[in-house]
């Protein structure tokens, strides 16, 4: 009974985690079509195009690199919006403060999403480290879990303490 308990754990563990990396790559693509979608708009200078070449990158990154396309992502936009002052030029823009909205929101979302699926990986490979759930094979076919690790810190900017008045 408690083999059979434990097989249903592990199997409900992983499906949480299935949907939490769909969760993942959901704001993650969120991320990088904001970014690409701000970064060809007029709204910022030529100097940031940086930022589309990132978030191109992230977007067509395969899943082995997928975690560097993204701290990449992280890094270009920490370089574009370091400084209060850039936020608060680019909402005086027409359009600017509803584009730097959908921004902040999607750089905000990562780190839930990304702490949500290792929290979840996490949660699994306890499991799966038991004796027993390795000698009799209660994992089945299943794929080892692997965290997503990545550089995910926001622009200062476009955190509360950083945002602009």
């Amino acid at each position: 009974m408690y083999l059979s308990w434990t097989a249903g754990r592990l199997d409900r563990l992983h499906a949480r985690i299935d949907a939490a990396r769909a969760a993942l790559d959901a704001q993650l693509v969120r991320r990088a079509s904001v970014a690409m979608e701000l970064a060809t708009s007029s709204l910022l200078d030529p100097a940031a195009s940086l930022l589309l070449d990132a978030a191109h990158a992230a977007r067509q990154a395969e899943d082995d690199q997928r975690e560097v396309a993204e701290s990449q992502l992280s890094l270009a936009l920490r370089a574009v919006f370091e400084e209060p002052a850039q936020v608060a030029a680019l909402m005086a823009e027409p359009g600017g403060e509803d584009a730097v909205r959908d921004l902040t929101a999607a750089v905000r979302r990562v780190p839930m999403a990304r702490r949500f699926h290792n929290d979840a990986v996490r949660a699994a490979r306890a499991v799966r480290e038991h004796r027993l759930v390795r000698y009799f094979r209660l994992a089945g076919k299943a794929p080892f879990p692997l965290a997503f690790e990545m550089d995910d810190a926001p622009p200062p900017a476009l955190t509360p303490e950083g945002a602009p008045a």
